[in-house]
């Protein structure tokens, strides 16, 4: 029977990171962590650290993301794994990534464990980043930018009643692209995916725009089905 190290030791060699998008000012922000001590002090990166013997990568990424920004209670979803050789420049190091899209005005952030800070970056404002987490981040971004043709995501960063421009301005923020205004919102009524509210925004300085919602049921199907959506 082989013994296995105490429960809490880590795993050196297997890492996870995290990619948490915010939409925020019509920019699709990332979370970035300052390094607090190692080889890297001093540099943002992604949210990230070493998987122990006693948790799942699920449970590693939700725990790391914790300890080092505050930020807890959301869905991360596996996008996958890294394994170049020479990406840690000390040893053999393989990370697991993970994103979520999440309001950043949802959560207090608050950095611990090895971060000696944490904030949002705009995505065309990120610092330079260690390691390899710049294609990771690349990564993350192509992955969104398919993902949101074939499947309706994101709209959990949107309020509840919301407006066309908001939402395009959302597809806008993950294609890194200007959409055409009648093309994006003829397609998106093709799909039966929104429902009018009959209310209009208030408070407002400018002409108050209609508000809409998403229809769970088509919204749900959509989900599970998928759809192309070409914009």
């Amino acid at each position: 029977m082989t013994t296995l190290p105490f429960p809490d030791t880590i795993i050196d060699a297997l890492s996870i990171d995290c990619l948490i998008f915010g939409f925020k000012k019509s920019e699709l922000d990332i979370l970035l962590v300052q390094h607090g001590e190692g080889i890297s002090k001093g540099k943002w990166a992604l949210p990230g650290g070493w998987i122990k013997y006693n948790e799942s990568t699920d449970g590693a990424a939700t725990r790391i993301l914790n300890d080092l920004t505050g930020v807890s209670n959301i869905y991360l979803e596996q996008l996958r794994a890294f394994g170049d050789v020479h990406r840690y420049p000390t040893k053999r190091v393989i990370t697991i990534a993970y994103y979520a899209l999440v309001k950043p005005e949802n959560y207090t952030l608050h950095a611990g464990f090895t971060a000696a800070d944490a904030q949002w970056f705009k995505i065309s404002e990120v610092p330079e980043m260690p390691y390899d987490h710049k294609m990771i981040l690349n990564e993350g971004l192509a992955y969104l930018k398919h993902k949101v043709r074939h499947e309706p995501i994101g709209f959990n960063l949107l309020p509840k009643k919301f407006t066309l421009l908001q939402l395009q301005e959302l597809y806008e923020a993950i294609l890194d692209k200007k959409l055409d205004k009648p093309n994006f919102r003829r397609k998106l009524m093709r799909m039966n995916l929104l429902e009018p509210c009959k209310e209009k925004q208030t408070d407002v300085s400018h002409r108050a725009a209609g508000l809409y919602k998403f229809d769970k049921r088509t919204y749900n199907h959509l989900k599970e089905k998928g759809f192309m959506f070409e914009l």
